[in-house]
């Protein structure tokens, strides 16, 4: 009988292999960051991937991540990523558990996270979330409001400024909006140098966003399979 641990530990293998191809293809010597997006599932599916040697995890739900993340036997093996959109009253909660924001995209978050790291003792890594799809619902600041959220987040006192994240437009090819985050990523590390970090891909599209030079690819489905049979 395949037990839980089996099946995430054959999925984890096979998105490995997909990265590991991605690279290749792309002449990459670096490997991304897998973050097991790991939202409706329960805290033991990753406790599972911690023993299968997940080091990153992300969560989009502050009410079901502050609850699972208590919740973890191996918290200390792991760096919880908040991946979803964020809304200013919940920041200071995210703050408390969270070691990296994805999702930071606009400037009222900047102070309400660097309150609320202040508050639990914390420096907090943060990317600014870029909106590729023209305001059509996928969160992100305009890329012309970048540099003004990058500064403000690399001028707070518990925040640290690591890079950029983005979400594929919906109905069209990944790969253009990847290389257009690219771009906007060279642009702030000519002002930044330490904000290296390029957050781009999930299940679907994670090979062109390894070729467009992902650092942070945050996998769901692939590794978890469908969220219905396990809620």
């Amino acid at each position: 009988m395949t037990t839980r641990r089996d099946e995430l530990a054959d999925r984890l293998a096979a998105v490995r292999d997909r990265v590991a191809a991605a690279c290749a293809a792309a002449g990459r010597t670096d490997e991304p960051t897998l973050v097991a997006v790991t939202k409706f599932f329960p805290a033991s599916d990753v406790d599972l991937l911690a023993d299968l040697g997940v080091t990153d995890v992300g969560e989009n739900r502050d009410q079901e991540a502050a609850a699972k993340v208590a919740e973890l036997a191996h918290r200390d093996r792991l760096t919880v990523h908040f991946v979803g959109q964020l809304q200013s009253n919940k920041a200071g909660s995210v703050a408390g558990y969270a070691d990296v924001v994805h999702s930071l995209d606009r400037a009222k978050l900047v102070g309400a996270l660097d309150r609320g790291a202040e508050r639990h003792g914390r420096t907090l890594d943060v990317l600014v979330q870029v909106g590729l799809d023209d305001g059509a619902g996928r969160g992100g600041a305009r890329p012309d409001e970048v540099a003004a959220l990058a500064d403000a987040v690399a001028g707070s006192a518990h925040l640290r400024l690591r890079g950029l994240m983005a979400v594929a437009p919906l109905g069209q090819p990944p790969r253009p909006a990847f290389a257009r985050l690219r771009e906007l990523s060279e642009t702030l590390r000519a002002q930044h140098p330490g904000a290296r970090w390029v957050s781009a891909g999930m299940s679907a599209d994670l090979e062109d966003a390894v070729a467009e030079g992902a650092t942070h690819l945050r996998v769901g489905s692939a590794i978890l399979g469908s969220r219905e049979s396990h809620r």
